[in-house]
């Protein structure tokens, strides 16, 4: 899959996390989708670097990467173990 749209800028409300595109969109992702930035203060979630060209969000402290080509596709937290079906 290739990625149609870059990461210009990174917010935060209460309960979500919003990516501005470079193509004009906003992208409204729940940080419930994301542990570590649910569980992380205000301050650190603000410490969001942009990287690769707009391909990735970074959070140094608190050990987050997250791709904008995931994000497009609907996919959250890939870190947590999946249960197996019996």
């Amino acid at each position: 899959m290739s990625i149609s749209a870059k990461a210009t800028a990174v917010t935060f409300d209460a309960h979500t996390m919003w990516v501005e595109l470079d193509d004009g969109r906003s992208l409204g992702v729940p940080l419930a989708w994301f542990p570590r930035l649910l569980n992380a203060t205000p301050g650190q979630r603000e410490t969001c670097r942009i990287g690769y060209g707009g391909e990735g969000l970074h959070w140094e402290a608190l050990d987050e990467d997250i791709s904008v080509e995931g994000l497009l596709a609907g996919r959250g937290d890939q870190t947590k173990p999946h249960s197996s079906a019996a």
